[in-house]
């Protein structure tokens, strides 16, 4: 029973990580089109990736050759962050 609890919330959480990681794809290609900034979908996007982008800017530089890479140092830690959430989840669910 305990199992089922843990899949089911590993998986809500999965889902969660993988959502928040396209709104971190199309924010970041966004960036690139220059939107309507009163947009409500920009403005929303803006609110769910900048407090994430500021937070990785604080603790290490992110801008290359004018290309800023949070978004993509951001996307591989939730990446990492996601593989061992499931590999944890597995185990425990195992063992």
């Amino acid at each position: 029973m305990m199992g089922g609890i843990a899949m089911g919330l590993g998986g809500i959480v999965h889902s969660l990580i993988t959502v928040y990681i396209w709104v971190l794809i199309i924010g970041a290609l966004l960036s690139w089109v220059r939107p309507d900034p009163y947009n409500p979908i920009v403005q929303i996007i803006y609110r769910l990736t900048e407090p994430a982008y500021s937070l990785i800017r604080k603790i290490m530089p992110t801008v290359f050759n004018g290309l800023d890479l949070a978004p993509l140092i951001l996307i591989i830690l939730l990446q990492v962050l996601d593989v061992i959430l499931v590999n944890v989840i597995n185990a425990v669910v195992l063992a």
